[in-house]
C-alpha cells in the first residue's frame, strides 16, 4: 500500500476519514500479528562493487559498517559470511570473507546482509548430532531439534519473530562444551506447527504455553532442571513461562535477548520501520491490541520481575529499533538480586551476537558454569 495516498484519501471528508482508519488500521495491525518472515536485522539492496580472495566491497552503510560476523545471501543459494571491516571510502565499505560458504557473488549482484550466519541443521551446520522430534502442544504437534548432552540443566531455544530454530546454531559449541541437551523449539504459526485458532500471533500471550509443553517434554525425557533461552519475542514468552508455567519450579535460568517488553512501542515501530507514517502506525497498534485480545496489564508487569525466581542474563542493544530499551534497563535496576545485564551498542533486534561473537559467548559461559 502507499501510505501517503491513503493518508490523502483519507482527508476527503469526515465519514472518509473514518472508514479509511478503519481499514487501514486493520492493514496496519497485519504487521504486528503475523510474522514477518524476515529478521528485523536483515538489510536489503546492497550493491557488491567488487570481490577479491578473502574481501569483498559493499555499498557503504550502517549496517555494512557495523562490527562482527555477518551473512550476504544473493539467489538461490548465495551465501557467504563476512567479518572485520578492513578498510573504507566514502562510497564503500571493504569487509574479510571468513571460511566457508558459497563462491563469491559476481561484481555488481544485489545482496541482503543477514544475522544467519550457519544455515541448515545442527549436523549440516556444525557437524553436531541431533534429532528430529516433536513437542505436543494444546494445539497439536510441533517440530523441534533434540542436541543431545550428558548434564542438566537442559537448554529450551525458542526464536525470535522472523527466525526459526535455525537461531540457536551459533550457540550450540557453547552449549556442547558443557555437555547441555538443546531442544530448540517451535510455536504455533511457525511452518510445520498448528496455526492458532485465529491464525494470529498474541505477544507471548498464549505462545508461552507451547514453551511450557517443551518444558513438559523435557521433564519426560530425564530433564530435571532447565535453561530457558529466547530472542525477541521467544525471550518475552520465556519471561511469561518462567512466572506463569506450572513447571516454573524446575526454570534453572533465563537468558533473554532482545526481549520485547513494551508491545505497544514494538507494534508502532514495526509499522514505521515499513514506511507506515506515524498515526497509521498508532492506529494499527491499537487495532492490533483488540484483534490479539492480549492482557496489557499482565503484559505490562513483565518488566517489573516481580515473578522472577531465578537468575536472568538479559542482553540488550540501545540502538533496537523494534524492543525499546527502557523496560528492559526497568527490569534489570528492579531485579538486580537476580539479573545480570549488559548492553550491545551499535546492533539491531536479536542481533547481538553477531556484533561480539567472542563477547557474547563469554558472557554466556560465565553466566552458565554457577548454574550447572
Amino acid at each position: 500500500m502507499h501510505w501517503g495516498k491513503a493518508a490523502a484519501v483519507a482527508t476527503v471528508s469526515v465519514v472518509g476519514v473514518g472508514a479509511v482508519a478503519l481499514v487501514a488500521g486493520r492493514v496496519v495491525s497485519e504487521l504486528s500479528v503475523r510474522s514477518s518472515g524476515a529478521a528485523p536485522s536483515s538489510t536489503g539492496g546492497l550493491r557488491v562493487h567488487s570481490v577479491a580472495p578473502g574481501m569483498i566491497e559493499l555499498t557503504r552503510t550502517p549496517e555494512t559498517e557495523r562490527t562482527g560476523r555477518w551473512a550476504l545471501e544473493w539467489g538461490t543459494d548465495g551465501h557467504v559470511v563476512v567479518g572485520p571491516v578492513l578498510s573504507t571510502t566514502e562510497q564503500t565499505v571493504v569487509r574479510q570473507v571468513l571460511p566457508g560458504g558459497s563462491a563469491l557473488p559476481e561484481e555488481g549482484e544485489t545482496v541482503v546482509l543477514t544475522p544467519w550466519v550457519l544455515r541448515g541443521d545442527p549436523k549440516q551446520a556444525l557437524g553436531l548430532d541431533f534429532s528430529d522430534t516433536r513437542v505436543s502442544g494444546e494445539l497439536g504437534p510441533m517440530p523441534a531439534w533434540y542436541v543431545p548432552g550428558l548434564r542438566d540443566p537442559w537448554v529450551i531455544a525458542i526464536h525470535g519473530d522472523g527466525a526459526d530454530r535455525g537461531q540457536v546454531l551459533p550457540l550450540l559449541p557453547v552449549f556442547e562444551r558443557f555437555k547441555m541437551p538443546v531442544l530448540a523449539v517451535s510455536y504455533r504459526n511457525d511452518p510445520g506447527a498448528p496455526a492458532s485458532p485465529d491464525g494470529m500471533g498474541h505477544f507471548g500471550e498464549t505462545e508461552w504455553r507451547d514453551v511450557e509443553a517443551a518444558i513438559r517434554l523435557a521433564v519426560d525425557s530425564g530433564a530435571s532442571r532447565v535453561l530457558l533461552y529466547g530472542w525477541g519475542i521467544g525471550a518475552t514468552m520465556a519471561l511469561q513461562a518462567a512466572e506463569r508455567s506450572a513447571w516454573r519450579d524446575i526454570v534453572r535460568g533465563l537468558v533473554l535477548d532482545s526481549p520485547v517488553l513494551d508491545w505497544r512501542e514494538a507494534a508502532r515501530r514495526r509499522a514505521t520501520r515499513r514506511g507506515v507514517p506515524q498515526p497509521l502506525a498508532e492506529l494499527g497498534m491499537r487495532a492490533a491490541e483488540g484483534r490479539s485480545g492480549v492482557d496489557t496489564t499482565a503484559f505490562d508487569r513483565l518488566a517489573d520481575g516481580d515473578g522472577l525466581a531465578a537468575p536472568v542474563l538479559l542482553l540488550h542493544s540501545p540502538d533496537d529499533t523494534v524492543a525499546p530499551i527502557a523496560p528492559v534497563r526497568r527490569l534489570a535496576e528492579r531485579r538486580d538480586d537476580l539479573v545480570l545485564y549488559r548492553e550491545f551498542p551499535g546492533t539491531e533486534h536479536e542481533a547481538l551476537w553477531n556484533a561480539d561473537p567472542h563477547g557474547y559467548e563469554d558472557l554466556l559461559r560465565r553466566f552458565l558454569t554457577p548454574l550447572l
